[in-house]
């Protein structure tokens, strides 16, 4: 039998990140702290397909996402969380649409069979989960933590489909993602957290564009922001 010391746990937080933002810092945060993560890995998209054609390139995203890291880096350092940050170019280096099936695959490749693996995300990511490709194969890969956000209601947003996985696959105890590679969905009810970009990147276009983005942007990644004039 495996001890529980000897299995990693990774933690894969992924998106368009066009910014990233404190939303996706304090989701990160508090699933690395109570997932026990040794490692978590921030991991840009590179062609996101079900995004519009409006998207900043891959190669500027993926310096917004280190200049996160940084900042995450910092916050892991000051609350205590041993976790190490890493931002991954697995889906900007590998050719076509980003999907999350492939890099499920990838990863489960180069942790192994035995590694807890958990894709962090947001609840309305889980509500839209059937519309990504090859959706129930995901399980086969890797846990789900997701996380409660504002004005977004599980259990009247819910196709039929993710309920009935939900029945199969959700757990009440975090540390059962600890203990398993793969297959299990636990809802975090007590983080509520706003992971959009997109309403942070009309609310950038507007007069209020330098408090909103002093509230809502890592520091490091507003540095980047601001010298290359982006989201004007």
């Amino acid at each position: 039998m495996v001890s529980l010391s000897s299995i990693q746990k990774i933690g894969i937080l992924g998106g368009t990140f066009d910014p990233p933002h404190i939303g996706h810092l304090k989701l990160a945060s508090h699933f690395a702290k109570i997932l026990q993560l040794d490692q978590l890995l921030l991991i840009p998209s590179g062609e996101p397909w079900q995004k519009g054609a409006d998207i900043t390139p891959a190669e500027i995203r993926f310096q917004l996402t280190e200049g996160a890291g940084i900042d995450l880096a910092r916050a892991f350092l000051y609350l205590k969380i041993p976790t190490q940050i890493g931002v991954d170019r697995i889906e900007i280096e590998r050719a076509g649409p980003s999907y999350s099936i492939d890099t499920a695959k990838s990863l489960r490749e180069r942790f192994g069979p035995k590694a807890s693996l958990t894709w962090l995300t947001g609840a309305d990511s889980l509500i839209h989960l059937p519309s990504w490709n090859s959706w129930r194969d995901l399980f086969k890969y890797m846990n789900f933590a997701v996380a409660s956000r504002p004005h977004c209601d599980l259990d009247t947003e819910m196709s039929p489909e993710i309920k009935e996985i939900l029945k199969v696959r959700q757990v009440f105890d975090p540390a059962a993602l600890i203990n398993e590679p793969s297959g299990l969905i636990y809802v975090d009810e007590s983080l509520s957290v706003d992971l959009s970009s997109t309403d942070l990147r009309n609310r950038l276009k507007t007069p209020a564009h330098d408090q909103i983005a002093s509230e809502q942007i890592p520091t490091h990644t507003l540095e980047i922001i601001t010298k290359l004039g982006l989201y004007q």
